[in-house]
């Protein structure tokens, strides 16, 4: 009796340390050791800019900080237009097919986007180059009653609803997965966007949205560009910034 009594405690005793275990918070802005196996690498460690620099820079722009494991865009107050010393800012190293996964949360009536397979153009901007997941306070912000503009969006292509992502100053999930231009948006673990770059769907999308008049060959996207992080000139926080390629 004594014997079963003393081997259900043991059980009990490994049962609630693999609860714990399996309830163990993983650090910011680092990786498990199941994703250092997986192939994941981190873009972001918390402490330093890393290589992130300005688009069209070679330096981390001063409207840019890095703060309590967070990369901060401080908002100037004057929106689209931006601050003298912000800029949006890329990873300066271009991937193909990737799964990229990150945090973010935003200030209220704040936007920004997370830009993949951007190229670098004297004559351009980052937007000009590159399709750009939405990242949004739908509540405020003008664009939030369009869902085409809605956070989690394929900015003005494919709409998302406006109840995907969470309320101001929580954190959203976000994950970007490309593969052989098949292309999803996940927001806070549900799939809200997929699409497949190059094919006779994807230039009619184009082709009825704003983007030619501003570059005639947007909708020849690139197999390979930069992950970029918009400076709209609102505050808005970046932080667990991690990729794989596939």
């Amino acid at each position: 009796m004594l014997l079963m009594v003393l081997a259900l405690a043991v059980a009990a005793c490994g049962g609630q340390q693999q609860k714990a275990d399996a309830e163990e918070v993983v650090a910011d802005n680092t990786l498990t050791e199941a994703e250092i196996e997986e192939g994941w690498m981190l873009l972001f460690d918390g402490e330093n800019p890393g290589n992130w620099r300005g688009y069209n820079k070679d330096y981390f722009p001063n409207g840019w900080v890095i703060e309590e494991g967070m990369i901060r865009c401080i908002g100037s107050g004057r929106g689209e237009a931006g601050g003298l010393e912000g800029g949006d800012i890329i990873y300066d190293e271009k991937f193909s097919d990737f799964e990229l996964s990150l945090e973010w949360k935003i200030s209220p009536g704040g936007n920004s986007g997370i830009f993949y397979l951007a190229q670098e153009s004297p004559d351009m901007t980052i937007w000009q180059t590159a399709p750009e997941m939405q990242v949004l306070d739908n509540t405020t912000h003008p664009d939030g009653r369009d869902g085409l503009h809605s956070a989690g969006a394929l900015y003005d292509l494919i709409g998302v609803d406006q109840d995907k992502v969470k309320p101001v100053g929580e954190w959203n999930q976000v994950r970007i997965l490309i593969y052989r231009g098949q292309v999803e948006h996940w927001l806070n673990g549900e799939m809200v966007v997929k699409y497949h770059l190059w094919t006779p769907e994807w230039y009619e999308m184009v082709a009825n949205s704003k983007f030619p008049s501003y570059n005639p060959d947007w909708a020849e996207v690139a197999q390979e560009g930069y992950i970029g992080l918009q400076d709209h000139g609102d505050d808005v926080w970046y932080k667990n910034i991690k990729l794989r390629k596939l």
